[in-house]
């Protein structure tokens, strides 16, 4: 069974910065993928970041230069470090894994970002 706890969610003004964090139940250089993807209210779930197992980062148009994808691998946990946000980045964010035995991957529960003055 794999498990992703997000945290540091909340709520946070136009501008401000979050950083969220995901720790995983599994060396997370067992999986070739690892990412960030937002569900926002009426809106699908899209994909946000990803960071492969060598490092390789893919960034949504709307983030880049705003957003980073990191993991520490001794923590076994991925980071999104979120700045200048804005009101249209109110979502909540989940955490996902992929492994080569589950390609559809694992997912977190999700963490509330609200932006909003």
């Amino acid at each position: 069974q794999v498990q992703l706890v997000e945290s540091g969610g909340g709520l946070v003004q136009p501008g401000g910065s979050l950083r969220l964090s995901c720790v995983a139940s599994i060396n997370i250089v067992d999986a070739y993928k690892m990412g960030w993807y937002r569900q926002a209210p009426g809106k699908q779930r899209e994909l946000v970041a990803t960071i492969t197992s060598n490092g390789i980062i893919n960034l949504v148009d709307s983030v880049k230069g705003r957003f980073t994808i990191s993991r520490d691998n001794a923590k076994n946990t991925v980071y999104l470090q979120m700045n200048s946000l804005k009101p249209e980045d109110t979502a909540v964010y989940y955490c996902n894994a992929r492994l080569t035995t589950a390609p559809g991957g694992y997912w977190g529960q999700g963490t509330q970002v609200t932006v909003s003055s």
